[in-house]
């Protein structure tokens, strides 16, 4: 299972980024998936996932502000994040797993490599 994320980059405070990944090596859509994210010298956090059959579950950190969503003919998992706040700053990684949804590291059985999102204030 491969997962490559992409989006990441440099953006404003207030501003919106979207970020996608791509899986591939297995059946896209009989799995759930999930983004987390780690700034720096902390631990990575859950911030969104989505049940195989698209129901969105959200981190009271970005709720409101952020939405998942998934396109089953592309393989790909979409997190749109509106409003950043410097907080946002880390790296994010999206992952998948067998579980209904992901919300802690043990539910993922695997991990893309990660995208920087900075957001200056």
């Amino acid at each position: 299972v491969q997962l490559q994320a992409s989006g990441g980059g440099l953006v404003q405070a207030g501003g919106s980024l979207r970020l996608a990944c791509a899986a591939s090596g297995r059946t896209f859509s009989s799995y759930a998936m999930g983004w987390f994210r780690q700034a720096p010298g902390k631990e990575r956090e859950f911030v969104a996932t989505i049940s195989r059959s698209g129901n969105a579950y959200y981190a009271d950190s970005v709720k409101g502000r952020a939405t998942i969503s998934r396109d089953n003919a592309k393989n790909t998992v979409y997190l749109q994040m509106n409003s950043l706040k410097f907080e946002d700053t880390a790296v994010y990684f999206c992952a998948t797993g067998t579980s209904y949804w992901l919300t802690m590291a043990r539910d993922v059985a695997y991990w893309g490599q990660g995208t920087q999102v900075t957001v200056s204030s």
